[in-house]
């Protein structure tokens, strides 16, 4: 059985909502993908980068932004 993706990742901007959502296992490499978007995104007028967590209650935490 799959672990669950806890880590989730999401590219949204001002004018187009939702743009890129990625989700993975662990948060080493949900951090490195983190630092990538922001570097291949960041300067996307209106862009924002969301690292969040899956809590218990399948709320999500944000981590960084």
């Amino acid at each position: 059985m799959d672990e669950p993706k806890r880590y989730r990742l999401t590219l949204t901007t001002t004018h187009d909502g939702t743009v890129m959502d990625g989700r993975w296992v662990d948060l080493a490499t949900a951090g490195r993908k983190f630092r990538s978007w922001i570097g291949s995104y960041g300067s996307m007028p209106g862009a924002r980068i969301e690292l969040t967590k899956q809590a218990a209650d399948d709320t999500w935490i944000e981590l960084r932004a």
